[in-house]
């Protein structure tokens, strides 16, 4: 990079927060109803049917990861359930009242909000991005991949035909333009006011060292641990459901399952059932050289089919032609076990397990060669002790009980947490939060503090227990 590129890429960023600015300002005085209105457009600018479907072909066809079916469904089911967690939700003027406390919160844009977005989800994690922060009445800026760039930019001329039909600025929403540099990238992380980044680990790096306040995601590589006591059958399903999903392009995508012992075999033939295959060791030995040809993920393999990743590396057993998953068998984790880590394909690692606290001793070895602070499932009949060991003991973010993993973490329909597409890890993942990303992040908070009644505490209230146990 020399000193042309800097100055060209300064500038460009430069002009786009510039635009970017002015239209914030226009929709800094919209109320409530005006804000959820942008909010309904961006949402029906990908979800629209004939829309999300040119979206989910065009992003396989360009990135040639996942699948279109499931892209279709990714980019349907999480912009709906976010719309649904946005709806009746306070992000403008008044958001909160504390008598009690004398206080007040009121809700304010962050700004201009630079999204860094990955060729993984193309459509479905800006989209996510553009409506948490419209809902803030903000500004974006989207720095999608190369690979991700066309179906972006298809995106944003749905977003801005919807923002046009209720008149509002369609510079509230922008983009890089082709070719999306690392140094245009940079210049427009440092320009903006708020940084939301999701992708590779390099890119959440460089979010955090830009100087400008930045929520960046943690790498996946989630294991799953199967209980003695799991309905064998429903946990099979789901993990087969959720590995498969996209052809495993989501980072909450079960990358190990740990299974106890005494269900063992029991658990390998569910999986078979549902379609996972069982490589033998030298079918693994062939897998694991081309995975990983010179200690790094090939990237032609990534986010493909089963029957696909079979053909390439040379496995022509029958039964692998019609995988929706090939499992492998493995018992260490860390750099010389490579299938311990994340795998971004269908390719499922298995551990056995003597008991649930030996489980928990793989998934901690595990988690220190690669994935802590992302989360954890569990698959258990006894679940209600067993998820409470496990979120007191591993370093993650979330335990996800009896479901599957990759449609349950980022929220569902059927559990609580927020829908999003940016999971953040925590302090264990090299994260400032731990949340699922939500439009809460894209707000800053101004508070009205009023005098109230004074309760300043003795000091025996406050030091009582520590002098009765060890004096004054």
């Amino acid at each position: 990079m020399n000193i042309h590129q800097i100055n060209n890429s300064n500038q460009l960023a430069s002009e786009l927060v510039s635009r970017a600015r002015a239209a914030q300002v226009a929709v800094e005085s919209y109320d409530q109803d005006q804000t959820d209105l942008m909010v309904a457009a961006a949402g029906w600018a990908i979800m629209e049917p004939e829309r999300n479907r040119r979206l989910a072909e065009l992003a396989v066809a360009d990135t040639g990861v996942g699948n279109v079916p499931d892209k279709i469904r990714k980019n349907h089911r999480k912009t709906l359930g976010l719309l649904r967690d946005l709806k009746g939700a306070k992000s403008v003027g008044v958001i909160a009242e504390y008598p009690d406390k004398g206080l007040i919160e009121i809700a304010r844009p962050a700004g201009v909000v630079a999204a860094i977005t990955p060729s993984t989800n193309p459509a479905a994690t800006p989209a996510n991005k553009i409506i948490n922060a419209l809902k803030g009445r903000n500004a974006i800026i989207v720095a999608p991949s190369p690979k991700g760039w066309r179906t972006c930019a298809m995106l944003l001329d749905f977003v801005h035909a919807e923002l046009g039909k209720i008149g509002a600025p369609r510079d509230l929403v922008q983009m890089l333009p082709a070719p999306v540099t690392k140094d245009a990238t940079h210049a427009l992380m440092q320009a903006a006011d708020l940084i939301v980044a999701t992708g590779s680990q390099s890119n959440i790096r460089a979010a955090y060292s830009s100087g400008t306040p930045a929520f960046g995601v943690g790498a996946g590589n989630v294991s799953v641990i199967v209980d003695a006591s799991a309905e064998l059958d429903d946990a099979a399903a789901k993990i087969v459901l959720s590995k498969a999903f996209d052809n495993a392009t989501s980072c909450s995508s079960e990358n190990s399952v740990v299974i106890d012992a005494r269900v063992y075999e029991l658990m390998i033939i569910a999986l078979q059932r549902m379609g996972a295959i069982l490589l033998d060791q030298a079918e693994k030995e062939r897998l694991q050289s081309a995975l990983w040809p010179d200690g790094r993920l090939a990237q032609n393999l990534i986010a493909k089919d089963a029957p696909t990743i079979a053909r390439s590396v040379g496995l022509d057993r029958a039964a692998l032609q019609d995988a929706r998953v090939l499992m492998v068998e493995e018992t260490g984790a860390g750099p010389d076990y490579p299938f311990s880590g994340e795998k971004l394909s269908p390719v499922l690692t298995v551990y056995r397990a003597a008991d649930f606290d030996d489980a928990c001793r793989i998934v901690e070895g595990i988690y220190a060669y690669q994935g802590a602070g992302h989360s954890v499932g569990l698959h258990s009949r006894e679940d209600q002790q067993q998820a409470l060991a496990l979120g007191l003991r591993l370093p993650v973010a979330r335990v996800i009980v009896n479901q599957a993993h990759c449609l349950a973490t980022g929220g569902n329909f059927d559990n609580g947490l927020p829908f999003s597409l940016s999971m953040g890890c925590g302090t264990w993942g090299g994260n400032n939060f731990s949340d699922n990303l939500n439009y809460r992040h894209y707000l800053n908070t101004t508070r009205i503090a009023r005098v109230i009644s004074e309760r300043m505490p003795t000091e025996y209230e406050i030091f009582g227990d520590l002098f009765a146990k060890v004096g004054q």
